[in-house]
């Protein structure tokens, strides 16, 4: 039987009851799920592991209630690190203007978005915004070229929407 034979047995055979009992171990259904996902993608990274194993299914619970210790260790420290840093920001400005400028960028390519938001939200130099994004200067200053303009149709639709809104809602 090949490795990716005896893994595919293993995924058919066992997935489910692995789940049912992460399940068990863990409270959520989706985490139980990830889990065991984790230790099936582990089984794939080395599947002459598991040939060698008399009882595969008993390595692959082990892998995914460490797998489920750890993401809860990490979630638990997370937790304990937001809640000293307080409670998280929340958007000042909730102006119509500024609310039509949000909806506008989530509209766009993400290229574009993490350009604009980058170099006119965070005050980042184009060459600084290149590096983060791990594109060149001038792929950036296209983004930011054509951000604009897509961003300027947006809010310029935008603003005839509302307008046109405000004169229905006025005639009726």
């Amino acid at each position: 039987m090949s490795d990716g034979e005896l893994i595919s047995e293993l995924y058919a055979g066992c997935f489910r009851r692995l789940v049912v009992q992460l399940y068990a171990v863990t409270g959520d259904l989706s985490e139980a799920q990830e889990a065991v996902q984790e230790a099936f993608t582990r089984a794939l990274a080395a599947p002459r592991r598991l040939a060698g194993l008399d009882n595969p299914e008993a390595w692959l619970r082990r892998v995914a209630v460490n797998v489920a210790r750890s993401r809860h260790r990490r979630r638990r420290v997370l937790d304990t690190l937001l809640r000293r840093l307080g409670p998280p920001p929340t958007v000042a400005d909730r102006s119509p203007e500024h609310l039509a400028l949000l909806a506008a960028l989530r509209a766009l390519p993400e290229g574009q978005r993490q350009a604009l938001a980058l170099h006119y939200l965070l005050d980042l130099p184009v060459d600084e915004v290149a590096v983060t994004l791990g594109v060149s200067p001038g792929t950036v200053k296209s983004r930011l070229s054509r951000g604009r303009q897509a961003l300027a149709a947006l809010l310029a639709d935008s603003d005839t929407a509302d307008t046109s809104i405000g004169r229905i809602d006025v005639r009726s």
